[in-house]
C-alpha cells in the first residue's frame, strides 16, 4: 500500500491522515468491545476470586459444569424457544401492519404513530403496565373474564403459559420498529410496477408475491436478524414479570449469567455461560443467513 494517496485536486495525501481519522473509533471499539470480549474469554477458563481478583486456571471445567447444570440447560432451552416464538411474530406482524398502514392521510399517520408509541417505553414501564393487566383476581384480564362468565386465569403463574405471555408482551412492546423498517422499504417500491400489474389484471396475491416480497426481502432478513439477536438476549421482561418462575420456566440465559455473577459471585462460571450465549448468537445468525442464501439460490435456478 502506497504511503501517499491522490487527492481530488491531484495532490497526494499521506496515508497516515486517513488512519488519524479512524483512530478514535478504533480505540473506542477496541477498548469498549474487543478488550472486554477477550477478557471474558480468558475468564471463562478460570475460577476467579472476586475479593482478591486472583484466578486459577481450570480449563474446560466451567463449560463441563454448565452442560451438567440442569438449570442452565433449562435456561438455554427457554431462550431458544422464546427467540423461535418471537422472531416470526415480529416479522409477520410487522409486515402485516406495514401493508395495512401504507396509505396516505391523517388516519394512517395516526395509526403508525400509535403502534410505534409503545416502542419508546422502557422495559420497566412496559412490565408495570402488563403486571396490572395480568394480576389474578384484580387485573384487567381477570375482570374481563369474569364479565364474560369465564374462570379466572393467571398466565404468569402457569408453566405452560408464562413464556408465551412474556413473548406477547415483548411483541406489544417492540412491534413498532419492525413495522417502521418494513414500511420504509415498502414505500420505496416503484408504483409503476403495481400499475403495470393492474393493467395485466394481476391479482393482489400475485402482485404481493412477485413484486412486494422480492422488494422487501433484504429488509425482512434485516428485521429477522435484529429480532433474533435481541430476543436471544431477553432479560428485563422475564426478570420483572416472573423473576424466572414458575419453576424456571421463564429463566433465560442472560438471567442465569446475571445471577451466577451477582448472586453466586461465580465470575468464571458466569463468563463461560456468556461465551455459550455468544456462540448461540453466532449460530442463530449463521442459520438465518444460510437459509436466506439457499432460498435465493433456489429462486435463481427457477
Amino acid at each position: 500500500m502506497s504511503a501517499l494517496a491522490p487527492g481530488r485536486s491531484g495532490m497526494t495525501t499521506p496515508a497516515w491522515v486517513g488512519w488519524a481519522f479512524v483512530a478514535p473509533f478504533l480505540l473506542c471499539y477496541g477498548g469498549l468491545l474487543v478488550a472486554p470480549v477477550l477478557e471474558g474469554f480468558w475468564l471463562s477458563f478460570h475460577a476467579v476470586d472476586l475479593l482478591t481478583g486472583r484466578g486459577q486456571f481450570v480449563g474446560l471445567a466451567n463449560f463441563l459444569d454448565l452442560f451438567r447444570d440442569e438449570v442452565f440447560l433449562r435456561c438455554a432451552a427457554n431462550t431458544v424457544m422464546f427467540a423461535a416464538l418471537c422472531t416470526p411474530l415480529f416479522v409477520g406482524l410487522g409486515l402485516a401492519l406495514a401493508l395495512v398502514l401504507n396509505r396516505p392521510g391523517r388516519l394512517g399517520a395516526w395509526l403508525r404513530g400509535t403502534f410505534f408509541a409503545s416502542n419508546v417505553l422502557s422495559v420497566t414501564v412496559v412490565t408495570l403496565i402488563w403486571r396490572l393487566v395480568l394480576l389474578p383476581d384484580r387485573g384487567l384480564l381477570s375482570q374481563g373474564l369474569a364479565a364474560l362468565g369465564l374462570p379466572d386465569l393467571a398466565p404468569l403463574s402457569d408453566e405452560r403459559l408464562a413464556l408465551t405471555c412474556i413473548a406477547l408482551v415483548t411483541l406489544w412492546w417492540g412491534i413498532g420498529l419492525p413495522m417502521t423498517l418494513i414500511l420504509a422499504a415498502l414505500q420505496q417500491v416503484p408504483r409503476d410496477l403495481y400499475e403495470a400489474a393492474a393493467l395485466d389484471h394481476t391479482s393482489r396475491w400475485r402482485s404481493f408475491r412477485f413484486i412486494t416480497l422480492p422488494a422487501l426481502r433484504r429488509t425482512l432478513v434485516l428485521v429477522a436478524i435484529v429480532q433474533l439477536l435481541g430476543q436471544l438476549q431477553v432479560f428485563g421482561q422475564a426478570q420483572l414479570l416472573t423473576s424466572g418462575g414458575p419453576n424456571n420456566s421463564t429463566r433465560t440465559m442472560v438471567m442465569f449469567i446475571y445471577e451466577a455473577l451477582f448472586d453466586q459471585w461465580a465470575l468464571g462460571y458466569s463468563a463461560a455461560a456468556a461465551q455459550l450465549l455468544f456462540v448461540l448468537l453466532v449460530l442463530g445468525v449463521s442459520v438465518q443467513r444460510w437459509a436466506e442464501r439457499r432460498e435465493a439460490a433456489q429462486e435463481a435456478r427457477a
